[in-house]
């Protein structure tokens, strides 16, 4: 499908969007005009190519995509801010579980949505004249299903305290789940999907009188990759959280994709040019590529107007270590890739750091004072311990830096009452800077584990101290 016929399709479809049908509101039964193009039969291609230059800010490598297609950042479309209060889709309290950090807890119901897993934060903070809006996406999993994962939005007022629902969302006014497993047999995102990123954009790609929402995900099918012995006991793909349970050295293939939306909860997915839908396929095993297991955890940071960044990770087998790489792009749709992030002035040797077997799920923002980057990822050390990390780079590109050589934030384990919620790992950060606070407040919002594998959602605070970030705290309350 070339761009045109793929931009008018999207089109239609969020035209279709401004007043959902009821076709579109449920994530089980996605609608045909979800899907913008019918599945090829043809070989895998990609619109990718590997670049050694990743400190390279010169735009022709990009020359393969459409010249300078308008793209901007906007404030998010309209969403209302009071929720539903339908019976069927009620806010779940907080389990007892409560206790230091923790934010969000699974489903409470054992009918939720998101009682048997939950994780990715995708935390936004919107600020107008007269309110305060925060929005989260996460995946979230029950029993049903097969367990497979889902993508669901809950929404508050100050960051802390959460509205959710324990179905699928009905209208633009709800919170739970809004987004599914693809029910084609040809997509890439059949098994489980998990979000990465929300990007508010204008593209001339996408008409619309509006601004939009831009989801990029993961998206993980039934085909199952062959990993070698000496690294089954660190790898899990999709990541369950359970170092060493049952679930590692089952790596399934997982690629980035893309879908939009007016509301934030009715999604439509944007078909890429790999022909199972994603955006772009893994790297090339037989020229042993670095990328060439699975490609997970697309985030997208907005550079400038026809230069996005892409961060990912994947698993190096030829290194034995998880990998975060950089792709870019002029339409937010396809992608060229530049190569992996080597950080520079790291040790001689990894042995015994918090990250001494690579980061994964990056999270980068752009400081809003002086333009550098900020990324927060999430580092394995030994026996597969998962830790957060902060790197800082003047360009976003090349000159990645470790933020100290230790973690900023490690698991819990120092407790005098008992197993903590996030005492076996955390990870799968999410940075938020509170602009307009007075002390430069950075909030870190994360996923954490606890004993037997149970997951919830945790947030830690950090103060600059001389325009440098500091240690993060994990909220323990509102101070007066």
């Amino acid at each position: 499908m070339d761009t045109a016929t793929r931009a008018a399709a999207a089109a239609n479809v969020l035209a279709s969007l401004t007043n959902p049908p009821s076709a579109l509101i449920s994530p089980h039964r996605p609608s045909p005009t979800l899907s913008f193009a019918a599945k090829r039969n043809h070989t895998t291609t990609t619109l990718c190519s590997t670049k050694p230059n990743i400190g390279s800010t010169n735009n022709n490598n990009n020359s393969n995509t459409n010249e300078n297609p308008t793209l901007e950042p906007h404030s998010p479309p309209p969403i209302s801010s009071q929720f539903s209060t339908n019976p069927s889709n009620p806010s779940s309290p907080i389990s007892s579980l409560s206790t230091t950090g923790l934010v969000f807890d699974l489903g409470a119901e054992q009918s939720s949505w998101d009682c048997r897993e939950i994780g990715r934060p995708v935390v936004k903070r919107f600020v107008s004249d007269d309110e305060e809006r925060w929005y989260m996406w996460y995946y979230g999993s029950s029993s049903v299903d097969g367990g497979r994962d889902s993508i669901g939005i809950a929404a508050s007022s100050n960051g802390i305290h959460w509205e959710r629902g324990r179905g699928a969302v009905r209208s633009s006014g709800d919170a739970g789940m809004v987004m599914s497993c693809s029910k084609d047999w040809w997509a890439f995102d059949v098994e489980s999907i998990r979000p990465s990123e929300v990007v508010v954009m204008s593209s001339a790609k996408v008409r619309s009188s509006t601004a939009v929402y831009w989801l990029y995900y993961t998206g993980y099918s039934s085909e199952k990759v062959v990993v070698c012995e000496a690294h089954k006991a660190l790898i899990s793909n999709p990541d369950r959280g359970s170092v060493g349970g049952e679930d590692y050295g089952c790596v399934l293939r997982s690629l980035p994709g893309l879908a939009i939306s007016q509301d934030g909860r009715h999604w439509a997915r944007i078909e890429g040019e790999h022909h199972s839908g994603a955006l772009f396929d893994v790297g090339s095993k037989s020229n042993k590529e670095w990328d060439s297991l699975f490609v997970a955890s697309p985030q997208v940071v907005f550079h400038t107007s026809g230069d996005l960044r892409m961060y990912y990770h994947s698993f190096d087998e030829q290194t034995g270590l998880f990998s975060i790489g950089i792709a870019r792009s002029r339409d937010g749709i396809r992608w060229v890739k530049l190569g992996k992030i080597d950080f520079v002035g790291s040790p001689s040797s990894r042995e015994g750091c918090f990250d001494e077997f690579g980061g994964l799920n990056a999270n980068v923002v752009r400081k809003g004072k002086d333009g550098e980057y900020v990324m927060a990822y999430e580092g394995v050390g030994v026996n597969g311990e998962r830790s957060i990390g902060l790197a800082v780079s003047s360009d976003g590109l090349g000159d990645w830096r470790r933020y100290g050589e230790g973690p900023v934030l490690k698991p819990d384990q120092c407790s005098s009452d008992g197993d903590r919620w996030d005492g076996c790992g955390v990870g799968s950060p999410c940075l938020v800077q509170m602009d307009g606070q007075p002390n430069d407040e950075w909030r870190l919002y994360y996923r954490g584990v606890g004993k037997g594998g149970r997951s919830g959602i945790g947030m830690a605070v950090s103060v600059c101290e001389g325009g440098e970030i500091g240690s993060f705290q994990r909220w323990t309350g509102f101070h007066l």
